[in-house]
């Protein structure tokens, strides 16, 4: 799903079909009439049901103050009050149309001519709490419990009757000194999904759900603002974070003075990071500087030594070979760097289907679909 950001009411979210048989992209437009959107959010349980962050204009009577007001008055003139428009952050959840949830897609030339729009279920109603900065469903859940980052506030939610309700179940004020403002979160996978991470400005800061209290803190985890944070999804202490400080960080959270791995790779600030969702060496990063880079994170990954084998189906040869491979010092490398885009990269994202798919988009609007290369993709299935 890819949103629009027009200064015009016309926003759009493209729903796009890769079919890689034919490598033909088909897509579908849906209409998001609201404002710009900033942030997307796919339900993990319902594939018809997505959350999204989008700024809307709230206008405010503005009170015109002038020192020679009874020399105008005195001339005739006539004074008008005008408006001071303010823009907010807000989210809703959303339901697409049905037969675009049964994987049903129109050709390109097509698609255009057939807009639909999207269906409200409800607003996540933030008027108390400041602008969204993202939504976060439960990753193994039922599609009913979604957290939001408002301003300094962590706000948590239940979805009932089908979604078309949000009732705040729960909150967390983030406190100190300063306009204190969250970036980016992510909820783990791990723990019975009782953990979120948070970032703001340079700080990385591990929450516990059932108590919205803070269970781990990374100060200065980054040398200025962090971006982006991803779990690893086989490893339940690893967290990956990036920022402007053009850097790639690697954390285990039971001992945060340190990060594990750092990664120098790009030389502008980092806008993503992702974990593979099956493969967990395999990193992507997008970047202000064009690039996308596809890293191999072997040393710090679930399988450091590859598949595990087992004994009675190897030959004598065969073990020792494999012992020779034990003894080889793990090598952490960029796989490969894409160059296609010629503007900043703010999303990069896996296939949630195909491990070896991802796609990357920038600021121009281009979209680009890659593959993991064939060679190391054989190298960790064999």
């Amino acid at each position: 799903m890819v949103g629009t950001q027009s200064l015009r009411y016309d926003n759009q979210i493209h729903i796009i079909d890769f079919d890689d048989e034919n490598n033909i992209i088909n897509k579908n437009v849906l209409l998001h009439q609201v404002g710009e959107i900033w942030h997307i959010s796919a339900s993990p349980a319902d594939k018809g049901v997505l959350g999204t962050c989008y700024n809307k204009s709230k206008s405010f009577p503005t009170i015109l103050k002038f020192k020679c007001f009874d020399i105008l008055k005195a001339q005739g003139l006539n004074i008008w009050l005008s408006s001071d428009s303010k823009v907010v952050t807000c989210a809703a959840v959303w339901r697409m149309p049905k037969e675009l949830e049964s994987g049903s897609h129109e050709s390109p030339d097509d698609s255009s001519s057939n807009t639909q729009t999207l269906e409200l279920l409800c607003h996540l109603d933030n008027t108390a709490h400041g602008n969204m900065a993202c939504v976060m469903w439960e990753p193994m859940g039922d599609g009913k419990k979604i957290i939001s980052l408002a301003d300094n506030n962590i706000l948590l939610w239940d979805l009932q009757e089908s979604s078309a309700k949000a009732v705040l179940s729960s909150s967390a004020a983030l406190e100190g000194k300063g306009q204190l403002r969250f970036t980016s979160g992510r909820w783990s996978p791990h723990h019975n999904c009782t953990q979120i991470a948070t970032a703001n400005d340079t700080t990385v800061r591990g929450w516990d759900t059932r108590s919205m209290r803070q269970i781990y803190s990374i100060e200065n985890a980054h040398g200025q603002l962090v971006r982006d944070l991803d779990f690893n999804p086989n490893k339940q202490y690893y967290l990956a974070s990036c920022g402007d400080d053009c850097k790639v960080k690697f954390w285990d959270t039971r001992n945060v003075t340190e990060p594990v791995k750092t990664l120098e790779e790009h030389s502008h600030w980092v806008w993503n990071v992702r974990y593979n969702h099956s493969h967990d060496q395999l990193i992507l990063t997008g970047s202000s500087d064009s690039r996308v880079i596809l890293s191999n994170m072997v040393s710090i990954s679930s399988e450091p030594f590859g598949h595990m084998v087992d004994d009675d189906e190897l030959s004598d040869q065969e073990e020792q070979h494999q012992e020779e491979k034990i003894k080889e010092p793990l090598q952490d490398s960029v796989i490969a760097t894409y160059e296609e885009h010629e503007d900043s990269v703010y999303a990069v994202e896996w296939s949630s289907a195909d491990p070896w798919l991802f796609a990357s988009l920038s600021y121009d609007g281009r979209l680009v679909i890659n593959r993991v290369p064939r060679a190391l993709k054989y190298h960790i299935l064999l």
